[in-house]
């Protein structure tokens, strides 16, 4: 496969350009993921549901991944980069207006059927944009250059709390009272009419960039794959990748259980008195942790310092502070589960690098497979869920402590086979 960074089309502006709009589209995927979080107390208060139940909204959403890896990777075989990304915008567009008639109802269904929607699109963003921007430069900066976009990624999941708090929670009755509190049939279905005009707002930005996706040529940094490749080498051959994707598995999952669950966490009697709505603002501290390890760590620190050194660290000090915070209460408990926002940052980006990195023409086979994996974030909340419902709300962030413990297990495995390369 030819070096993209010795291809024209990538050369100068047009390399820049293609980074800076790519970019951008991972602040929206970012933003319509962990709006899931507002979603996930203001469901639960509106249909009255228990946390297994609840966890549907993430299994449906993360499920979706799943279902649409594959086809999304063909997609963008046979369409090419540009036209996958336009049509994956649009899709999401879709997703958010069918959340209208959902709430309009309201169906819990209906919601279901928009967040498998939405997720469907953005899936077809992240096997598409994921591996482009990793191509668009040398292979030793790609870890770099990915953790840079997914730092855009995390500025939408800052803001997306704030978002959801203002223009979903503190319009409802049941966010703007105490944890437990009962409301009436009538305030609950007024209470899911809130997510109407958000979600209309969002779709109107996100066919907005599809149109402009379909106006703008991007350079084409495409692996092509060929017969006499694919018959020779298997997918599966590669550690790296198979041991990558269960990471990719177990660190979504683990991220999306905290994020989840840190509306109720933080409102629980021994962490503190705050209403949903006001915990709801903290999230955006746990994500905001994401966004300046990104750019701080993961953009310009893992230039100097080797990528997989840098995520064994993040690991272990991820599993501190879930430790700190399920053993102690108050501001404690509260600041060192938000804490670990900042040891995420790097995770995902950083495990994505390593796993397609040397697959040259299958890179593109291998990025629909770590995308597939992204599934963590349906089955991983839902664990921890059942774990809440039937032990208790603390006990349950065992779950991510053990899912950091196996990504700690990559980093090594791979720093292990570098250093053995270089003997």
């Amino acid at each position: 496969m030819e070096s993209p960074a010795n291809q024209p089309e990538l050369n100068g502006g047009s390399r820049r350009m293609a980074l800076g709009l790519v970019t951008t589209l991972f602040f929206m995927w970012g933003f319509c993921t962990v709006l899931n979080d507002i979603l996930v107390p203001h469901l639960k208060a509106v249909f009255e549901m228990n946390y297994v139940q609840t966890m549907l909204i993430q299994f449906t959403f993360f499920g979706s991944y799943l279902v649409w890896s594959w086809p999304s990777a063909l997609l963008v075989q046979k369409v090419g980069y540009r036209h996958a990304i336009a049509i994956g915008l649009s899709v999401m567009g879709i997703g958010c207006l069918i959340f209208l008639p959902a709430a309009q109802g309201p169906s819990y269904a209906m919601f279901l059927v928009a967040l498998f929607v939405l997720a469907a699109g953005m899936t077809i963003l992240q096997v598409a944009a994921n591996p482009y921007i990793a191509m668009l430069g040398p292979e030793r900066t790609a870890s770099a250059r990915l953790n840079m976009a997914q730092g855009f990624n995390s500025v939408g999941t800052l803001l997306a709390p704030l978002f959801g708090s203002i223009l979903i929670l503190s319009q409802t009755k049941a966010g703007t009272m105490a944890a437990g509190t009962v409301t009436s049939l009538a305030d609950r279905m007024s209470d899911a009419r809130a997510v109407q005009l958000p979600y209309l707002g969002i779709a109107a930005v996100l066919l907005a960039l599809s149109a402009l996706m379909w106006l703008t040529r991007l350079p084409d940094v495409q692996a092509h794959e060929t017969k006499s490749v694919a018959a020779k080498d298997s997918i599966w051959r590669h550690k790296p990748l198979v041991m990558g994707a269960i990471a990719i598995f177990v660190y979504v999952g683990a991220e999306v259980s905290i994020g989840s669950f840190l509306i109720n966490y933080i409102t629980s009697p021994h962490v503190s008195a705050m209403t949903s709505t006001e915990a709801s603002r903290y999230l955006s501290f746990y994500w905001g942790g994401a966004m300046v390890g990104r750019f701080f760590i993961g953009a310009v620190l893992m230039r100097y310092v080797q990528p997989p050194k840098i995520l064994a660290d993040n690991c272990i000090a991820a599993i501190v502070l879930v430790i700190v915070s399920i053993t102690t209460h108050g501001p404690l408990a509260m600041w060192s589960i938000l804490l670990v926002g900042l040891c995420n940052s790097v995770m995902f980006p950083t495990i994505f690098t390593l796993a397609i990195k040397g697959l040259g023409p299958l890179t593109g086979r291998g990025s629909g497979i770590l995308v597939a994996a992204i599934f963590g974030g349906a089955v991983i909340p839902m664990l921890q869920a059942r774990i809440a419902d039937s032990v208790a709300l603390t006990v349950s962030f065992a779950i991510p402590i053990l899912c950091y413990a196996y990504i700690w297990l990559f980093a090594r495995m791979v720093t292990d086979k570098a250093d053995a390369a270089k003997r």
